[in-house]
């Protein structure tokens, strides 16, 4: 059995530097660039006091706790503590960390001993995303899409779209795709209008 991929943004919405909230099959995590580029995905608990990582700051190739600076690097293992500047932090103070790769322009996160890909669209270019109360079934009614393992597929009247979608606790991520040469912009007003019926329960 494959990997669970989830998406869980587009590369374009998270630069270098910034850390995000995100989620994975109910678990809540802080995914975040470094200055370098290089994408990290863990629980979003820092392993001292539970503290949101993805409150924290990144600075360079670590990312910082906010609440008692704790600093973590990519590998999710605490490489200083404040409060102790000489101790060498033990190895078993590490963040839990998950798979974060990035694919067409889309962020994604599996568990950490995936050896699969995450799927790829091809000839497809993100657009933009949007987080909505509405269900997968919901968004289906309303956009007139094929809804196959959580992902919405069709041609509206700009063209080819795809809607990638990434249910949390009480969001649904919508994710859109569209085809080379579809106009982003009215891709953007049909998402907004699918979302808004889909939140009033309007079907399509």
């Amino acid at each position: 059995m494959g990997t669970e991929w989830v998406a869980v943004g587009l590369s374009r919405d998270l630069p270098a530097g910034v850390a995000m909230p995100a989620s994975w099959q109910g678990r809540e995590l802080a995914v975040w660039r470094s200055a370098s580029g290089k994408l990290s995905a863990w629980n979003d608990r820092c392993p001292h006091r539970g503290m949101r990582l993805s409150h924290g700051f990144v600075r360079g190739e670590t990312l910082a706790c906010i609440y008692h600076g704790w600093v973590y690097g990519t590998s999710g293992s605490c490489s200083h503590i404040p409060a102790h500047p000489d101790l060498v932090p033990p190895a078993t103070i590490k963040a839990e960390t998950f798979l974060c790769v990035e694919v067409g322009g889309v962020i994604w996160v599996g568990a950490a001993a995936a050896t699969d890909s995450p799927p790829e669209f091809t000839g497809f270019a993100p657009v933009r995303s949007v987080a909505t109360t509405a269900s997968a079934a919901e968004l289906a009614a309303t956009s007139g899409l094929a809804l196959t393992k959580g992902t919405l597929a069709g041609t509206i009247a700009a063209g080819p779209v795809c809607l990638i979608l990434s249910p949390s606790h009480s969001k649904t991520g919508v994710h859109a795709l569209a085809a080379a040469g579809v106009d982003p912009v009215a891709v953007s007003r049909w998402l907004d209008g699918v979302v808004r019926r889909a939140e009033e329960r309007v079907p399509a």
